[in-house]
């Protein structure tokens, strides 16, 4: 997990965070959460990249262990 302060926001996303967070086995993402100018806040769940709205911090760090949490279980 990377989050850090930015001094203005990654557009199209409205806060001042750039954040990665990944999930890895194999070597293989199947959990990511990160935003990158043009593509703004969004979720990567296997292949699947979808929207995510950030909240703040800590539910994105909340957000990130529930899907790591989701996928372990069902497995």
């Amino acid at each position: 997990m990377v989050v850090w302060k930015v001094p203005e926001s990654v557009p199209p996303s409205d806060h001042d965070y750039k954040c990665r967070l990944v999930f890895l086995t194999g070597g293989v993402r199947v959990v990511g959460f990160d935003n990158e100018r043009g593509k703004g806040d969004h979720l990567h769940l296997g292949d699947v990249e979808l929207p995510y709205r950030f909240v703040d911090v800590d539910t994105l760090i909340a957000d990130f262990i529930a899907e790591v949490e989701k996928w372990k279980n069902a497995g």
